[in-house]
């Protein structure tokens, strides 16, 4: 009985023994002790780490909803942690990764996080992360779903100055279907013209 007893409850012990019932004791404090050893499934704060999903898309943002948090991403570049922004923008790329894209306006493979951030940390690009002011000087439905957005952009470095063209397009079925991606994010002018080695 020795043996078995770890697998016995008391009740069991109870029914097997031939005698008079005896009072089983157990210590509590000993079960208490090995159930603290044993860790939870789930941490103590996973509720709220849940809440804070990474920034990206939603479906309830609006596409002019989307571009704002999108530039803000962008101005506060590395906080938390260095090209935070970027990876914001690279959620919000509606672009698919095993095919060049023209995101940018030339094709790109942008399938991989990093070279997509190295365009960003172009001469080009670079003015808008952790720009200082913005103006959105139009905005314009070109149909139900894609919506194009002309900013203004003031860098942090003396005179840089750039403007830029959001074109976000609401996606109709699959599972982004009803949020609003970047299309493209277009430099008026010849971004690339002095070359990109991305």
């Amino acid at each position: 009985m020795s043996l078995h007893s770890a697998w016995l409850t008391p009740q069991s012990v109870f029914l097997l023994s031939k005698s008079e019932p005896k009072p089983v004791t157990i210590s509590v404090s000993s079960r208490v002790r090995a159930s603290a050893d044993v860790p939870d499934f789930l941490s103590a704060d996973w509720l709220e780490s849940r809440r804070k999903r990474p920034f990206g898309p939603r479906l309830n943002f609006s596409a002019e909803e989307a571009v704002h948090c999108q530039l803000d991403a962008l101005k506060y570049n590395d906080q938390p942690r260095p090209d935070y922004g970027i990876e914001v923008m690279y959620r919000f790329a509606g672009f698919d990764p095993f095919e060049r894209s023209t995101y940018f306006g030339p094709f790109f493979d942008l399938g991989q996080f990093e070279r997509f951030r190295r365009i960003f940390h172009h001469s080009t690009y670079r003015v808008l992360l952790g720009h200082k002011e913005r103006k959105i000087l139009s905005s314009l439905f070109v149909k139900e779903n894609r919506y194009k957005q002309r900013v203004w952009i003031r860098g942090s470095r003396p005179e840089e100055e750039e403007i830029f063209q959001f074109t976000m397009v609401q996606r109709v079925g699959g599972s982004w279907d009803g949020y609003w991606l970047t299309e493209s994010l277009l430099h008026d002018g010849d971004a690339f013209a002095g070359g990109l080695a991305y």
